[in-house]
């Protein structure tokens, strides 16, 4: 831990004016009035509009392509095809196997095969129309088991099977011979949309200077700019990608969207700006989803409440291409056998090239699918027992310091425990018999119940894992903190903001946060895997230190006594023992100025990660975790099989909490996209075609549909991070699935294993439960 964080560690609570506070937050105004203004609500007197032509078919092979009629038409700029790319046509995070443009063959709908830009958006679109693509129609690949036969249809040349995960530790088969209970189940998760307000565009330019300028909604503009730059064949720096303020991510902006695109047309419209900004209904169809994911998982434990054994086999529907399908099945893995200590585990994970769309990033990253294995067995394991479940999942529970199911010490803090217990204390928990005798009608029937989760932090091993920030005293002795990390919704630049000022004894309003600029902020990494808190604010916390040392040294100057005599107070710095001889920042800008010295100081730090990693994991372990409890009451009406979450407590550990409000936030929306995902959302596919088209046909929650929620937080405060501070965004919606499972089945008796749980299918698990009472009779 370097000595910038020990110091910052150090501070205790009554001093700190600004961190662990209510701040509002500083774009709060600007959103909740419409004043903000995003890349896609701009528009320019010159600009023209682009649009993507999208394949025809899910899985087809392209004969030709003629866009002889499209250049035709009097209002056409450009009509690009795979021809046009002057480098390489690819894209990906990890494996740039998707096409910019296809060539030779389309593997979803979602493929581009063509790009067009024109004076209006409706000339665009009938230039679409008269691009003749002729295909042959191959047979598309839609079960991922059915892909991973000998045999199948073959999508990439190296085969359907991207990658292959496993995690083994100490003896499985001893372990299952030991246990006296066995659970054994399968779960199937669907197919999520992110839903976000703001769908995938954005406009570019190229510059006069020749420069080439792309604002683009994303959630890494760094690593936009070497994605375009491989496919333009540009020098990455004459690149500059604005991505903030973003409407909305959830990771489903992680990957390349429309950038290059919007660079392609930009280097072909003749100097003027061009917009592309999707349909709801191209969105659906081309942007990417959460991972279907069917999980086998078999459990065995002790009498007395013990788990000794944890068998799981996941298979993950990864769509057309890579993305990051293969990151999403090696985090689920290594969460597989939840927050435990569980000494003999084998796990197992597949990701799958099929023809349904394309699958990638999504909050929470694959621990969403496999969660439900774990804590349903061990609701089960209660059942069998007569034990507690939250004393079982107590008692099982690593604590700092333990081992992990996977072997690891986790020496990073750990709040599972602490979780549990404010759970077990909670008043709904409490009065859970009290509540559930209050159904609001007669055939309804209510059911309250507990699950935890955790959730990995940073990027694990074997991907690069950095930090980095800038603060700059400006003219009026404000300070400008740079940090490229976007702002998708987060808050996350409030939060820099209070630690910045914190760090420099300044007021909340002396902060200007730059966040999305590659131009004015370093590389800092991705606004993803719940690293922007930690990373964004370490970085901060990295750099004040030397901004402090550069204005003491000035300070010492224009007082006339050495550095060591200096002090830092609020907005001044003065000497030790005599507070009236002191200089104000502005004062201290004029003297740097005058002297031609650099006012700029820069922070860079590696996050932390485990000296070794775990043989065929993907990257696992990671350092440190985010870890949830939540309680939840559904209520069930058993006439139709409706579902009604009613209450939720949240209990996150995040470490030091540095904004409860911003905490609030989003363990509100975690818990509602948690309840999204439980009982409606499902993006249907069949034979490689959507049915899902738009939100017309998509259900998502509403402030209808929003139950009451409570957040109480444990704070196992993290050493190596600001203030103490870990991260949360992701694990926010993870346990509340399995709890909403467990609640409906406390309310009906009827256990859920395929999500969402639809009235249908809550009906259907109710009367199989009847049947089955009705037979053993």
């Amino acid at each position: 831990m370097s000595n910038e964080i020990k110091e910052v560690q150090t501070m205790k609570e009554e001093q700190l004016k600004w961190v662990g506070k209510r701040v509002k937050r500083i774009d709060g105004p600007e959103k909740v009035t419409g004043e903000q203004k995003y890349k896609t609500d701009l528009k320019f007197p010159n600009m023209v509009w682009g649009k993507v032509l999208r394949a025809k078919y899910p899985f087809a092979k392209i004969k030709s392509i003629d866009i002889a009629k499209a250049l035709e038409h009097p209002e056409v700029i450009c009509v690009l095809t795979h021809k046009d790319i002057p480098g390489f046509n690819g894209f990906g995070i990890v494996t740039p196997d998707q096409p910019v443009l296809c060539e030779d063959v389309v593997r979803c709908l979602g493929d581009a095969v063509a790009l067009v830009a024109a004076e209006t958006e409706e000339a665009a679109e009938e230039i679409l129309e008269l691009i003749h693509v002729d295909y042959d129609p191959l047979e598309a690949v839609t079960d991922p088991e059915s892909a991973m036969v000998q045999g199948a249809p073959q999508l990439h040349p190296d085969g359907n099977i991207h990658s292959h995960i496993t995690i083994q530790n100490g003896d499985i088969e001893k372990g299952f011979e030991e246990a006296d209970y066995i659970f054994e189940n399968t779960f199937y998760s669907p197919r999520q949309m992110h839903a976000f307000l703001e769908t995938e565009g954005g406009w570019g330019v190229l510059e006069e200077d020749g420069s080439l300028s792309i604002h683009c909604p994303s959630q890494y503009g760094h690593r936009d700019k070497l994605q375009i730059a491989r496919s333009l064949a540009l020098n990455p720096e004459r690149i500059h990608i604005y991505s903030s303020p973003n409407g909305g991510g959830f990771g489903g902006k992680d990957e390349i969207t429309v950038q290059i695109y919007l660079a392609l047309l930009a280097m072909n419209t003749g100097g003027r700006p061009v917009k592309l900004h999707l349909s709801r209904e191209e969105s659906v169809a081309a942007g990417i989803k959460r991972h279907p994911f069917k999980v086998t998982v078999k459990t065995g434990a002790k009498k007395d409440g013990t788990l000794i054994a944890h068998k799981l086999r996941a298979v993950a529907d990864t769509g057309a291409y890579a993305s990051l399908g293969g990151a999403v099945v090696a985090l689920a893995i290594e969460h597989g056998a939840g927050p435990y200590k569980i000494p003999n585990v084998d796990m197992e994970g597949f990701c799958v090239f099929t023809n349904n769309g394309i699958a990638g990033a999504f909050r929470g990253f694959g621990v969403n699918q496999v969660c439900v294995g774990i804590e349903t067995h061990i609701d089960l394991l209660a059942e069998k027992t007569g034990l507690d479940p939250i004393e079982i999942r107590k008692k099982n529970a690593y604590c700092q310091g333990e081992k992990s199911s996977l072997g690891h010490v986790v020496t990073s803090s750990v709040g599972t425990v602490e979780t549990l217990e404010k759970a077990e204390q909670s008043e709904l928990w409490k009065n859970r018999d009290v509540y559930k005798a209050q159904a609001s009608e007669p055939w309804k029937k209510r059911g309250v119940a507990v699950a935890t989760s955790f959730h990995a932090i940073g990027m694990g091993l074997g991907t690069p894992d950095y930090g980095a920030a800038t603060i700059e005293l400006l003219e009026d002795g404000r300070f400008k903190v740079a940090v490229a990390i976007e702002e998708i919704g987060t808050g996350n630049g409030t939060v820099y903001a209070q630690v910045a000022a914190e760090l420099l004894k300044c007021d909340i309003e002396d902060i200007d946060v730059i966040q999305g600029d590659t131009t004015e902020a370093l590389d800092s990494g991705t606004i993803s895997a719940s690293r922007s808190t930690y990373t964004g604010g370490r970085a901060i916390a990295t750099a004040a230190p030397k901004m402090i040392g550069l204005m003491a040294e000035a300070a010492a100057e224009i007082l006339q006594v050495s550095a060591d005599q200096i002090e830092l107070s609020e907005n001044k710095l003065h000497v030790a023992g005599e507070e009236k001889r002191a200089v104000n920042y502005k004062a201290i800008y004029e003297h740097l100025y005058e002297k031609h010295q650099p006012m700029v100081v820069e922070g860079h730090f590696y996050l932390p990660r485990e000296k070794e990693e775990l043989k065929n994991s993907g990257g696992a372990p990671h350092h440190f975790y985010g870890y949830m409890t939540h309680v939840v009451m559904v209520e069930v009406d058993t006439l139709t099989g409706e579902t009604e979450v009613l209450r939720v407590v949240t209990i996150p550990d995040c470490g030091k909490v540095l904004n409860p409000q911003g905490l609030e936030g989003q363990c509100e929306g975690g818990a509602v996209m948690g309840i999204g995902y439980t009982l409606y959302e499902d993006v249907l596919m069949e034979n490689g075609y959507n049915k899902t088209k738009s939100f017309t046909d998509y259900v998502i929650p509403t402030i209808r549909e929003t139950p009451v929620i409570e957040t109480i937080p444990v704070e196992s405060n993290e050493n190596s991070g600001p203030f103490g501070a870990k991260g949360i965004a992701e694990v926010v919606m993870i346990p509340i699935i399995p709890a909403i499972m467990a609640a409906i089945y406390d309310a009906t008796g009827a256990r859920i294993y395929q999500l969402p749980a639809t009235p249908e299918r809550v009906y259907q698990a109710m009367q199989a439960t009847k049947k089955q009472t009705l037979t053993a009779r």
